[in-house]
């Protein structure tokens, strides 16, 4: 999930070709996937890329277990907290087995693709790499070890999906969600981080849409399967006359700031290597969450008359999200941009326009995620250009923001449809949604006989 770029490494004066890859994609500068094609000049292991890759590995863990665990948890009622906890993890003990057995296969074989060539193999990968075969302790992906980077990947594949608890928190089974999550990863996931990252011949990839860290491939990703999800299982009881105001503020706070320090292993990360990518990622990320925590926060107190809590942390996410496609082309003054324009424009579309449309987005997924990730990936086809700060190969803005359009598009009605599909189908043969009586009773009690609070 992380655009790797080859820009980045060719900087450093390596070749991408792979060891023992089979796939991952020619690289480039757009995108973040090194190339693993061809042996064209023996790689060197670079110790301190590794290490760092290392550390962003960590950090990302991090943003899932315990950051959007504690960030969810707090925003739910009480009886529910548990239950979106256990999503998480479970959610990540899943996927990482997932990923290991084919996901990482799908997202990144390569076999079959050629640049300008559009075939199945431009939508999704082989099955070269399942159960990671032919991996070795010196395989080596560009110039780190090919173990460091799966797992990397791998922390990408299980915070995506556990973004999407957030719009249905509170009302889907258990067991359905598990089901839902492990064929979502197989049929969205999977395909579109291929499409996105799978290098020469990837669907997005050839188009040329810009997508360093996962805009695309994680937040609208995300985010549009939220929205269908909360609207094919309806409401919330009571939703939304009934208050449901977050029980534990004090826990979604905590939860941002771990989202927000390990958002530097996500962006700064991908760049693969401990060099001025990786640096400029960190500067921008830092200018934009800042800004859209402000732009929020001011907008909420103009609007509603005071600044909250549950605000600023919003806006920190919804920075965070928009800076992620455009981290390692964009300079600071794009950032601040980027920043202000998603705190704004996602502030009043979780507040004004959920309630306008009446979808019960419970945690807002869509609203900072999906909404943030479009903004981000939108002005990243503005703010790459050099013309305007930006350290991109970005010469046409027209031209660039009209591909950044399509990949947006193309993504929105995928996700959407395949979502749709994946939920109605999993909703006839086992049912999505808990009862009333559960429901009311809530979720931590009915389906894992546990109190969140024993008091």
């Amino acid at each position: 999930m992380s655009q790797l770029g080859n820009r980045l490494i060719g900087a450093a004066g390596l070749v991408l070709p792979t060891l023992c890859l089979i796939g991952a994609g020619a690289a480039q500068a757009q995108t973040g996937t090194p190339a693993l094609l061809g042996h064209q000049a023996p790689l060197v292991l670079d110790s301190a890329g590794a290490s760092w890759l290392g550390t962003s590995t960590a950090l990302v863990l991090l943003m899932t277990l315990p950051g959007l665990a504690l960030f969810y948890g707090g925003m739910v009622r009480s009886k529910n907290i548990l239950s979106v906890m256990m999503q998480c993890f479970a959610i990540t003990g899943l996927m990482s087995i997932l990923w290991m057995v084919y996901g990482y296969s799908l997202a990144f074989d390569t076999a079959g693709m050629e640049a300008g060539v559009t075939n199945l193999n431009s939508f999704v990968g082989l099955l070269g790499r399942a159960f990671l075969s032919g991996l070795t302790p010196d395989s080596l992906t560009g110039s780190v070890p090919e173990s460091v980077f799966i797992t990397f990947q791998m922390t990408f594949a299980i915070i995506t999906p556990a973004l999407i608890v957030g719009a249905f928190a509170e009302r889907m089974k258990f067991s359905a969600m598990l089901v839902f999550m492990g064929v979502w990863f197989t049929l969205v996931y999977a395909p579109i981080a291929h499409m996105v990252w799978g290098g020469d011949g990837g669907l997005m990839w050839d188009w040329g849409v810009l997508d360093f860290a996962g805009g695309t491939v994680v937040h609208i990703n995300a985010g549009i399967a939220g929205l269908v999800a909360c609207i094919v299982l309806g409401k919330r009881k009571g939703f939304p006359t009934t208050p449901m105001a977050p029980h534990n503020l004090g826990l979604t706070l905590i939860g941002a700031a771990m989202l927000w320090v390990g958002w530097f292993g996500f962006n700064a990360g991908s760049s693969l290597g401990a060099n001025g990518t990786a640096g400029m990622a960190m500067l921008v990320t830092q200018i934009a969450t800042a800004a859209a925590a402000l732009a929020w926060m001011f907008a909420e107190w103009l609007t509603h008359g005071k600044p909250s809590a549950l605000g600023i942390a919003s806006g920190v996410v919804a920075g965070l999200v928009a800076i992620t496609p455009a981290a390692g082309t964009v300079g600071p003054m794009g950032a601040l941009i980027i920043g202000l324009a998603s705190g704004v424009i996602c502030f009043f579309c979780a507040t004004s326009l959920k309630r306008k449309l009446g979808y019960d987005d419970s945690l807002d997924a869509f609203g900072v995620h999906g909404i943030g990730g479009i903004v981000g990936a939108l002005l990243t086809g503005v703010f790459a250009a050099p013309a305007l700060g930006g350290f991109g190969e970005v010469e046409n803005i027209a031209l660039q923001l009209w591909i950044q359009f399509k990949g947006v598009l193309f993504t929105v009605v995928y996700t959407a449809i395949v979502t749709f599909v994946i939920l109605k189908v999993i909703d006839v043969v086992m049912g999505l949604r808990v009862s009333e009586e559960e429901e009311t009773i809530g979720l931590d009690l009915s389906l894992h006989n546990e109190r969140g609070y024993n008091l």
